[in-house]
């Protein structure tokens, strides 16, 4: 049974990727279009990130200010309990101090490397629009390619009429022949018509004599 539903997903998969192929064939212009549609959409989740980031590295510089604020809070603080001669107070601020620079430290290198990434994100967002906006003028010059190569074929199939099959020439060359056919039918039956009455008068003229 799981080989069976194997082979029957298989089997639609490439009658899938079969028909996108035609597709692509039929229309390939709305598959570009399908294919920027998408781009598009990738650029704008990049947008999304970058303004992500830009939020972090604020974070990282607020993180960073209080952290340099404490350290230098505590430092002060330590200097107080000492020259007061609190000895517990001091050691704990000292401590406290050193922490937050430690603090202040990392969080400066998480920001200076925020700012890198930042800026390499910023560049490659640029380059992916710019292509982007490459790729929609190139859109725009193969539509009107295609316009122009749609306008030229119908305009040559009224020009050379088409089909081998169905010439202007030819069509007007086998309506002219039924309409000679018509008209040669009209006068023969006229003309069948016409003898035909002759030919009654003829008689009654005769019999009138004759009587």
């Amino acid at each position: 049974m799981g080989n069976l539903f194997s082979r029957m997903k298989q089997t639609i998969s490439a009658d899938f990727h079969d028909l996108l192929d035609k597709k692509e064939q039929k229309n390939p212009i709305g598959m570009l279009n399908q294919y920027l549609r998408q781009c598009e959409q990738e650029t704008e989740k990049v947008g999304k990130l970058l303004e992500r980031q830009y939020l972090l590295k604020e974070e990282f510089t607020r993180e960073y200010n209080q952290a340099q604020n404490l350290a230098e809070k505590r430092k002060h603080q330590a200097e107080i309990a000492k020259q007061s001669g609190e000895t517990d107070l001091m050691e704990f601020a000292v401590k406290e101090s050193l922490h937050y620079e430690e603090r202040a430290q990392s969080l400066k290198e998480a920001h200076k490397s925020a700012e890198v990434q930042l800026a390499d994100l910023e560049r490659k967002y640029e380059e992916m629009k710019h292509k982007l906006k490459d790729m929609h003028l190139k859109r725009l010059e193969l539509m009107g390619r295609e316009n122009i190569a749609r306008a030229n074929n119908r305009i040559n199939r009224v020009l050379d009429g088409g089909s081998s099959e169905a010439k202007p020439v030819a069509m007007f060359e086998e309506m002219e022949h039924y309409i000679d056919r018509i008209e040669h039918q009209v006068h023969t039956d006229y003309n069948t018509h016409t003898i035909d009455a002759r030919i009654v008068q003829l008689e009654k003229e005769l019999e009138q004599k004759e009587a």
